[in-house]
Order: structure tokens, then C-alpha cells, then sequence
């Protein structure tokens, strides 16, 4: 365990590092939702885009709403993206809208059979607009004055994925591949979303299951390789196809997962085996007795405590401006580290 001048010492160095990139550069926090999802991004223009909002009621839109306003300095949410009609990924909306106003909504329409499931309070809640995204669509946001282009395209909305075309690199299935079960759940209709900034490339796919992963990278890769990948559906087994995840070869996974929710073995070892990975980082420790081995370094994890008892750490991803290199830090820890962007691309 770090001492506390070493824990200091650290975070200075981490300051400064962030200080180095500039104000002008890609900002991205995994926002402690205890096992639901919630990822921010600041973008270089200085616009805010929130990926889904945890669950209803006071603890995860509070929590949303603090970070925005004190760590971020921003005071309205401009776009904000709901990925799926999961309650621990839309639940949070309305009462979010209730502390901080809110742009743009986008999510990928509700249709009949959803409406029941979503509620008035979501089909109701204050914003701006209001737009459906369907498979090839960029969400328009601000462009920065100097730097890279951001472009946020998406890959896949409601099990269609984009068209490929001979851009796309073909990536038969290996020997001895095995689907599973057909997924009934919202969590097949997930928005998909490729985020590239200059040479960084960064893919959530949300809850994503097995099949409607494999999609994604065969026969035709899609997705190319990225740099950081937010690990789907929590790092739960039922999601995180093997295939899947060493075809895109993420540098750094990123897993938003709970205490007790997500870090299935499966996942993990899918992780850890697949080629060019150089870091696991974790939202939480996994608590779940015997599975220790599952957990990352203590410092690459945010929270190390159960729900009840957590601190609601965050994990924190700045880009170079240049759009070359990247910081991923652990507040908690102090853990600061620093990684060079792929050169690998698709037709994106």
C-alpha cells in the first residue's frame, strides 16, 4: 500500500501530466454508478456527452450531477446518449434532468413495446431535443478550433450493425467457435458507438451479448483496432465474446463493473489473453469470495469497498491534444499511466 506523501507525490505528477495535455483536451470519467453505467466525456470544444445515467432515485444522478458541476466545472449536459431501455442505463435520466439541464437526448427510439417498460418519466423528462440514432449515424458535436476531428459514428443500433464494404478487414470465425443462446433482453438492442480523436480510438458497445458482439467483427471486422475498449455489459460472461475482443485488440480495457456485478472469469481471461492488451482498469473491486485472482492491481481500481460502505471514486482518461497518446488515471490510488495510440484504422 502506498504511503500517504507517496500517494501525493503521485497525484502532483498526474496534475501535471493533465496540465501538459492542455485545456483543449478529450477528457473521458467512468463515473461509480455501483454496477450500472455512466461514462462522461469532455470533448476538446468543450461540450459535454454523458453515456447512460444508472439507476432512478437519488444516489446515482446525484452522484452524475456532482461530478459534472465540480470536477468538470460544467453546468449542463449536451448531449446525452442512452444506449439501451435497461433500468441501471436509462433509469437515472429524469431525475438527473431534475438537477442539471440537458441538451440533446438520443437513444434508439421508443417503440410500442418499449413504452410500457420506459415509463412517462423517461418519455417526459425536460431536455432539448431529441433524436433517434440508427446504424451510421455521427452524433453532431462541436469541433475545437486546432486539433483532430472528433467523431463519434454508430456502428450498431438495435442488432443492425453498418453496412461493410472492402475497407473493412475480413476476419473469418476460428476453428471450434461456439455461439450462445439467442439473447431476448434489451441488452441485444444496445447503441454501439466507435469514438475516434485523431489517432485514439475508443469503443462502447454497452451491454452488448456474445452474438450480436460477434457481428461487430465477422465476417468483416468492423470496428478495426482500438485503443480502449469499455468492457460490455459490466464485464459479465454472458457478453465479452472471445473472438470479439481479440479481433478489435484493445491497448487498454476499461471495465465498469460493481462489487459483486461483472469480472466474469470468461471475460477476464479473454482479457488478459488477448493480444497487445498492456491494462485492465476496474471501477470495483470484485468482493465475490474465491475470486480474487479476477481483480486487477489495487492500483488500477477505483472503489475497494462494498456498495454501502464506497466513496464513489471515478476513473479518469485524458487525450493528447495531438490525438497521439494517452493518460489513464486512478484518484483513488494516485496511479497515473500514459499509453501511445494504434495506428491501425477501418473505413470509419
Amino acid at each position: 500500500m502506498a504511503t500517504p506523501c507517496l500517494k501525493l507525490a503521485a497525484f502532483a505528477v498526474l496534475l501535471i501530466g493533465l496540465s501538459a495535455l492542455g485545456a483543449e483536451s478529450l477528457r473521458v470519467y467512468w463515473i461509480d454508478v455501483e454496477g450500472g453505467a455512466a461514462t462522461l466525456m469532455v470533448t476538446p470544444a468543450g461540450e459535454t456527452i454523458l453515456f447512460d445515467t444508472g439507476l432512478p432515485g437519488d444516489r446515482d444522478p446525484g452522484r452524475i450531477n456532482k461530478l459534472i458541476r465540480e470536477e468538470v466545472g460544467a453546468t449542463k449536459i449536451d448531449h446525452l446518449v442512452i444506449t439501451h431501455f435497461d433500468r441501471d442505463h436509462y433509469g437515472g435520466a429524469a431525475d438527473l434532468s431534475q438537477l442539471i439541464s440537458i441538451g440533446t437526448v438520443y437513444d434508439h427510439g421508443v417503440r410500442p413495446q418499449d413504452r410500457e417498460r420506459v415509463g412517462e418519466a423517461y418519455m417526459n423528462f425536460e431536455s432539448e431535443a431529441r433524436l433517434v440514432l440508427t446504424p451510421g449515424d455521427q452524433l453532431p458535436v462541436k469541433q475545437a478550433k486546432d486539433g483532430p476531428a472528433l467523431d463519434i459514428l454508430a456502428l450498431g443500433v438495435l442488432q443492425r450493425v453498418v453496412e461493410a464494404n472492402d475497407k473493412h478487414p475480413l476476419n473469418p470465425l476460428p476453428a471450434n467457435y461456439e455461439r450462445q443462446s439467442k439473447d431476448e433482453s434489451h441488452n441485444a438492442n444496445s447503441i454501439v458507438l466507435l469514438i475516434r480523436y485523431g489517432d485514439w480510438e475508443f469503443l462502447n458497445a454497452a451491454d452488448l451479448t456474445w452474438n450480436l458482439e460477434e457481428n461487430l467483427v465477422s465476417p468483416r471486422n468492423l470496428v478495426g483496432e482500438v485503443d480502449v475498449y469499455q468492457v460490455d455489459h459490466h464485464g459479465l460472461d454472458r457478453s465479452n465474446n472471445t473472438h470479439f475482443i481479440h479481433s478489435i485488440r484493445p491497448a487498454v480495457a476499461i471495465m465498469n463493473n460493481g462489487h459483486r456485478k461483472g469480472a466474469g472469469p470468461r471475460t477476464v481471461q479473454g482479457l488478459r489473453t488477448s493480444p497487445g492488451l498492456q491494462a485492465i482498469y476496474q471501477v470495483h473491486k470484485c468482493l465475490r469470495e474465491s475470486e480474487e485472482h479476477l481483480n486487477t492491481e489495487v492500483d488500477k481500481i477505483a472503489n475497494l469497498k462494498a456498495a454501502e460502505e464506497c466513496d464513489a471514486n471515478h476513473l479518469m482518461l485524458a487525450v493528447a491534444k495531438d490525438g497521439r497518446s494517452y493518460t489513464v488515471s486512478v484518484p483513488r490510488s494516485g496511479h497515473s499511466q500514459s499509453y501511445g495510440t494504434r495506428q491501425s484504422r477501418t473505413g470509419f
